[in-house]
């Protein structure tokens, strides 16, 4: 059976792609998921249309995105967090704080998952963040770690 994928799935193809899938998969699981449709004449002939307008809306998104990004490129957050005399924190600085103080500090919600922290921070000290905001658009946010 051919389909039009309407999302990308992984081991199957990319968003937008016609690809040949099993009957029972198709008609059982991605067409009534939304996750596909028929790849027939009328749905071949709507996928340029339906590529545009995704393209368009995706502009937007990607715009929005980025004007966040801008915004947190110069900001240096002041995260308070209890530590001992060695300089060592009481427990470690999260995902969780950092989308606390962007919150507080410069008015922009950004959901914890997408705040990337390669290393635990046990220490007070100044460190970096990855905002994955869009596959497109990524932006890294300073942050200090000060003591209460």
């Amino acid at each position: 059976m051919e389909i039009i994928l309407l999302k990308d799935i992984e081991k199957v193809g990319e968003k937008h792609t016609v690809v040949t899938v099993k009957d029972g998969y198709g008609r059982n699981y991605l067409i009534p998921q939304g996750f596909a449709l028929v790849a027939n004449k009328s749905n071949r002939d709507k996928l340029d249309d339906l590529k545009r307008k995704e393209a368009e809306v995706e502009a937007k998104v990607i715009a929005e995105f980025q004007v966040i990004a801008d915004k947190v490129k110069d900001v240096i957050l002041k995260i308070g967090a209890k530590a001992g005399t060695s300089g060592k924190l009481f427990g470690s600085v999260t995902n969780v704080q950092i989308a606390a103080a962007l919150k507080d500090q410069v008015g922009i919600e950004i959901e914890r998952r997408k705040i990337l922290i390669e290393d635990d921070i046990k220490e007070l000290g100044t460190y970096t963040a990855t905002l994955d905001l869009h596959k497109k658009v990524d932006a890294k946010v300073q942050f200090e770690v000060v003591a209460e």
